[in-house]
């Protein structure tokens, strides 16, 4: 799909000319894919990267354009998988005109901060390069709400589903590093032609403040990933925890019931009747009942005393009092 689109009183509108300035290939066809090629010169190594997901940002500038591969984050879904992805885009920055080329519809202006009018195609360009760092400024945003979420569910979890989501988190954190670093790299060397090609002063300083945004990007993306990894071994433990927690009481629960079980076995129904024969049935019974709560409850408050869950024969070591204050 093609979108073209004038710059008109410093905007982006909507345009049909073939000759507009600004022109968006959203996941060309083969017949746009050769409009690329005999009409912008784009070989086709130059097309595959600009859609290739794996490709690596970089910077080609030559006297008649200048090309960049540009990494950006890709919409989340908001799925339980919790995944986010990044992609490439291509922008060639022609006399007078500017191709985009994406896999999915991309706008050209949002954001809170932009150039503050768009006149040119260059202000086009720079303009998206600061909406893609502030995509992914938004993402760790929800990166960080989506981790306080989960960690409040495994805290009390007892299943792999929540700590897989935070692996997935781990994950997308370690390919939008690579991706901003990389980005990075080509901001130098825009900054770098810039200065040869006689950029303005104003674009020079945007330039500058795109650097700048982007290494802040990247020192907040590799905090965050260096608290994920730092804490995911935590996180297998406190899951494994909860389950032992979880034995523990189901063992209790056993461990009360084993004697009381017991006697039921060995006097049965049958003999007990048998024994208090002389008794009001209502009154055997009940006495019956109560014996067992008690036993119960005996049998519970020992476990206690005994330090179930680390084991009857588990003792701390009595601590020695400091010299001057009855120890020697």
């Amino acid at each position: 799909m093609i979108r073209r689109f004038d710059l008109t009183d410093g905007t982006v509108v909507p345009a049909e000319s073939e000759h507009a300035p600004v022109q968006l290939f959203v996941n060309p066809d083969p017949a746009e894919r050769d409009i690329l090629r005999t009409v912008f010169g784009l070989d086709e190594h130059t097309l595959s990267s600009a859609l290739d997901p794996d490709e690596v940002s970089r910077l080609e500038a030559t006297p008649d354009h200048l090309l960049l591969i540009w990494k950006r984050p890709t919409n989340y879904s908001g799925r339980d998988t919790f995944y986010f992805n990044v992609a490439s885009i291509g922008l060639l920055l022609l006399e007078g005109r500017l191709v985009v080329i994406v896999t999915d519809n991309l706008p050209l202006t949002s954001g809170a901060r932009q150039t503050p009018t768009l006149h040119r195609p260059l202000d086009v360009l720079l303009g998206l390069l600061l909406i893609t760092i502030q995509h992914y400024l938004e993402h760790l945003k929800v990166i960080k709400m989506i981790a306080r979420d989960l960690q409040q569910k495994i805290n009390t979890s007892m299943e792999n589903k929540h700590l897989i989501q935070m692996f997935n988190l781990s994950e997308s954190l370690v390919y939008y590093l690579n991706a901003i670093n990389s980005n990075g790299v080509v901001l130098t060397r825009l900054r770098a032609h810039a200065e040869r090609a006689g950029f303005s002063s104003a674009d020079l300083a945007f330039i500058d403040d795109l650097t700048v945004e982007n290494t802040q990007c990247y020192k907040q993306a590799e905090i965050y990933s260096t608290v994920f990894a730092g804490l995911m071994d935590a996180r297998g433990s406190l899951i494994n925890n909860n389950m032992s927690v979880l034995l523990k009481n189901l063992t209790l629960i056993n461990v009360v019931f084993l004697p009381l079980n017991l006697i039921a076995g060995i006097g049965g129904m049958s003999e007990f009747s048998m024994m208090t024969r002389h008794l009001d049935w209502r009154v055997a019974y009940t006495l019956f009942m109560v014996a067992m709560v008690v036993i119960g409850v005996i049998t519970s408050i020992m476990l206690q005393r005994m330090d179930f869950g680390a084991g009857p024969f588990v003792r701390l070591p009595r601590r020695k009092p400091p010299p001057g204050r009855g120890g020697r």
